[in-house]
């Protein structure tokens, strides 16, 4: 039996004098959890120490924290302490156990979570406190969130300075560094919510919205931390479904709500940022799937074209290839009133033409394709992208704009060899994992759904900036 090493113990009175002198300490109760409910050392957080714990939270542990670890008997804490001890943690496990312990205790539970749902439909009641290291928080994040880096939580004088007016919510990727960021907070005496799933889980959220109620219907479904944007267009009893998003049972949800069928599922192109769920929800609904004729799927579905036309309900359906983002790329314009232009042309921007490495090539027909066909529409048009950058206003919480308003996007003011020169010469970053999402929409590989929050993660990076 291995032997339990004493080095790495503290004492009762010594716990109570770094409690007292107010040292930095995280002080992990790894008891079960009603023991812990029913009493604990104050300031101490509940901790489950499984494999989980082990691979994922354990390394987030700045090597600058104070770590206390409690169980009854001092067995299960001795063990644990001595394993973080080798992975160069700075640790102690309180000699004789909880039992040993007479000074100040607390009851009832912490180490709250919530949902990524809750917190969408009241965000404004919350201050977002984003843990990750600046450079990730710059790349993308909850809007209005307030970034504290995970080493800097330890620091006294900045937990002072972290606003008390609001419900705290700590973040990150996939809520590890954020569940130690709350126990920090805790040990402090200031409670805090941890989100479930961190971004990656507040990136699968779908949020409907109704733009146009008559004489058709538009629900737009946005993917609300990653700015992807879906349309449900629905004529009569029936209903369309342009570029379904990830988890589709959102769309049949809303369906059975509002007494409608879903017939038919379109993708305008094959996505480079987000899993199209547009094959899933077709064999879910029974709905048939239309594809672009011009992209080469590994997979069967009535592919479409140029022209044709496509009846639902009382409406038609007008496919018009627009090519520049890819080379397959399609538009579709509703009863001549309303266009969805995948990632062509966006409310603030245009779409980028150099994820398929072909730069200049694609530019060049981005730029026939934008003033063309889609400029050259009826100004009255209304214009539903797939995407949406941090810089677009919405309307009445929706991402739409107009062709009149579409012509006064920067870019669209020039010259074509001027367009191609300064357009094909943005360095962009890629969205994240765009090689394999192309490769799972193109039926290539298969798709392992519980993938899908990691593959993606972060901004869906469409658009060519305005600068």
């Amino acid at each position: 039996m291995k032997q339990i090493s004493k080095k790495l113990t503290i004492t009762p009175e010594q716990l109570t004098q770094d409690m007292k002198s107010q040292k930095p300490l995280l002080i992990f109760d790894l008891r079960e959890s009603d023991q812990f409910v029913r009493s604990h050392v104050k300031g101490s957080v509940h901790a489950v120490c499984d494999t989980r714990a082990k691979e994922k939270i354990m390394p987030k542990i700045p090597k600058t924290a104070k770590i206390i670890l409690i169980s009854e008997p001092e067995t299960l804490s001795a063990n644990v302490a001595q394993m973080m001890d080798e992975f160069g943690l700075d640790v102690s496990y309180l000699d004789g156990g909880y039992s040993s312990w007479n000074g100040e205790k607390s009851q009832g539970r912490t180490g709250e979570f919530i949902e990524p749902v809750e917190l969408l439909e009241d965000l404004e009641r919350f201050l977002l406190l984003d843990v990750r290291n600046i450079d990730e928080f710059s790349e993308y994040k909850i809007p209005g969130s307030v970034n504290i880096p995970l080493d800097k939580i330890f620091d006294k004088k900045t937990i002072k300075e972290i606003p008390k007016d609001k419900e705290i919510v700590t973040i990150c990727p996939h809520g590890n560094r954020a569940m130690i960021a709350s126990f920090a907070l805790a040990s402090e005496g200031i409670t805090s919510k941890t989100l479930s799933g961190g971004l990656t889980k507040w990136n699968q959220v779908l949020k409907p919205v109704k733009v146009v109620a008559e004489p058709v219907e538009i629900i737009q479904v946005q993917k609300v931390g990653k700015g992807c944007l879906s349309h449900i267009v629905r004529s009569g009893n029936e209903a369309i479904v342009i570029d379904p998003l990830y988890p589709f049972e959102k769309y049949t949800e809303i369906a059975k709500k509002q007494g409608f069928k879903i017939t038919k599922v379109f993708d305008t192109h094959q996505h480079a940022d987000h899993v199209s769920s547009a094959r899933d929800l077709a064999k879910d609904t029974g709905a048939k799937l239309y594809l672009s004729k011009y992209e080469g799927y590994d997979f069967n579905a009535n592919f479409v074209g140029d022209n044709d036309n496509i009846t639902f309900g009382k409406s038609n359906l007008r496919v018009i290839h627009t090519p520049g983002h890819t080379p397959g790329s399609l538009s579709y314009v509703v009863d001549e009133k309303y266009v969805f232009t995948g990632d062509i042309l966006f409310v603030e921007s245009i779409g980028r033409p150099d994820l398929r490495d072909k730069a200049i090539e694609f530019t060049g027909e981005l730029y026939e394709t934008l003033h063309k066909k889609l400029l050259s529409l009826p100004r009255y048009n209304m214009v539903f992208p797939t995407h949406h950058g941090n810089d677009a206003k919405d309307t009445d919480g929706a991402y739409f704009s107009t062709i009149q308003e579409s012509l006064k996007l920067p870019w669209l003011d020039i010259p074509k060899d001027e367009f191609v020169s300064k357009v094909a010469a943005k360095a962009l970053p890629r969205p994240m994992n765009y090689r394999k999402i192309i490769e799972i929409n193109k039926g290539q590989i298969k798709l392992n759904h519980l993938e899908i929050p990691d593959l993606e993660i972060g901004p869906n990076r469409c658009a060519v900036d305005g600068s």
